[in-house]
């Protein structure tokens, strides 16, 4: 809250008629300086700015925000903040007050803080915004079953849940995108995605990355896991295990036949 300040009418006086100049030339000369508004006579309002700062704030969710409300008016009768966010403690100074908004968890919300001076009112908006990008992004190593290759991927602590939007990439284009807009968890959490692809695709050595991507009225963020090379040797668990079992009896054959051989020529 600004400082009120009282002038008595002796001093009044003596700005009226200092230097020969009135008080319309003296106000005129307020008006031009930058960043000061002039005080208004009785019955009309003073032409004044409110500024809200910043006016976009991006945290993770639980965290804590510092506003910063200030106006350009002189003699400033009220500060007020209207919000749906618990707030904290509130500093001020000449022209300014400071608030702070405890735990925020809303994905976004808006802030309005209003000023009134000479009788009249103007506010200034921010909105708070809380998201968090996955933890961490992990594709597993790609398994091809028959004449399919499976993609996982899983993201860890993920908010909001509900904006989110993960897709696979396979040689630099989306081969599969999922929104999960019917997802109304509003804490963070984990999310995995599964996705069959073709063994016929035509990129079949290019890599295959995971994508997650918020767009938050505007704001866009976006987190990628690490790129898997797409190949003809990623066999599911059990045809490995065939693979390697025929590869142990035919080592055993090539054994006994080499044996055989040996004895005959005795």
């Amino acid at each position: 809250m600004g400082s009120l300040l009282l002038l008595s009418p002796l001093f009044l006086l003596g700005a009226t008629y200092s230097g020969g100049r009135s008080v319309r030339e003296r106000r005129a000369e307020w008006a031009q300086s930058p960043g000061v508004s002039p005080v208004s006579p009785s019955g009309t309002s003073a032409p004044f700015w409110v500024r809200l700062s910043p006016e976009l704030v991006s945290v993770p969710p639980g965290s804590s925000v510092l506003l910063n409300c200030s106006s350009s008016c002189p003699l400033p009768e009220n500060y007020q903040l209207r919000t749906q966010l618990q707030q904290g403690k509130t500093l001020s100074g000449s022209g300014w007050v400071s608030y702070q908004l405890l735990d925020v968890r809303a994905w976004s919300s808006d802030v309005h803080c209003f000023v009134t001076c000479a009788g009249e009112m103007r506010s200034a908006t921010t909105r708070v915004t809380a998201y968090q990008l996955p933890h961490s992004m992990l594709l597993e190593p790609l398994v091809l079953e028959g004449s399919e290759y499976t993609l996982r991927c899983h993201m860890t602590r993920v908010f909001p849940v509900g904006f989110l939007v993960v897709s696979f990439q396979h040689g630099g284009r989306v081969i599969y995108s999922e929104s999960l807009k019917h997802f109304t968890n509003v804490n963070p959490a984990n999310v995995t995605l599964t996705y069959m692809l073709p063994s016929r695709s035509p990129d079949l050595w290019q890599p295959v990355t995971c994508h997650a991507h918020f767009n938050l009225d505007g704001l866009v963020v976006h987190s990628s896991s690490a790129p898997l090379m797409l190949t003809a040797l990623a066999w599911s668990t059990e045809s490995k295990a065939l693979t390697f079992t025929s590869i142990a009896s035919l080592v055993i054959l090539l054994a006994v036949g080499a044996a055989y051989l040996m004895q005959a020529q005795v």
